[in-house]
């Protein structure tokens, strides 16, 4: 074994894929890309860190709303390059060339690339470590998406996408009825 600083711990526990998450504030769309997120259980409901130095921070205490983007690898440049600037600067949804959509339960916009769009409103906000609960309220995925791999950040700008799908629902004890998300 070797010694593995503390500061780096995190790359070998990164809890998922990259995602997006979209904001309606002020009268403008906004989105930030993020990876410090998990999912709390079976019922669409999952926890973000999202700190008060990103511009989205204030959308989502005053309006209590967002949608989660899922993108795919074929969005990895130009998702990384949303999550090296601000909103307060630009407007993404223009200078990145995302398609915002209508959403039905909340007023921040889907992002018409992605493989998946999930509505949410913030049911908590545990201030002490900047962690958002977000419960979804509608979801909606893109069947026209065709290369449907995702990527993990994990650490110092190097990604993983998505390998072999491995199905192993057999072996499982308690066999979940939720299918199987892929389009």
């Amino acid at each position: 074994m070797k010694e593995i600083d503390l500061e780096k711990v995190f790359m070998f526990l990164e809890p998922g894929n990259v995602a997006m998450l979209s904001t309606a504030f002020g009268g403008k769309f906004n989105v930030m890309t993020f990876s410090w997120h998990m999912v709390l259980d079976f019922t669409g409901r999952f926890a973000c860190v999202i700190g008060p130095w990103d511009y989205t921070y204030e959308a989502l205490v005053k309006t209590k709303e967002c949608v989660v983007s899922v993108p795919t690898v074929e969005l990895i440049k130009k998702v990384v390059n949303i999550g090296s600037c601000s909103g307060n600067e630009i407007d993404k949804f223009k200078k990145f060339s995302l398609t915002p959509l209508p959403a039905r339960e909340v007023k921040a916009p889907l992002i018409g690339e992605c493989i998946a769009n999930i509505e949410c409103r913030v049911s908590d906000h545990i201030k002490r470590h900047d962690i958002f609960v977000l419960d979804a309220v509608a979801a909606w995925g893109n069947p026209n998406v065709k290369d449907k791999r995702k990527f993990h950040a994990v650490g110092n700008g190097t990604f993983y996408a998505d390998g072999e799908h491995i199905d192993l629902k057999d072996m499982m004890l308690k066999k979940p009825d939720v299918g199987d998300p892929q389009f």
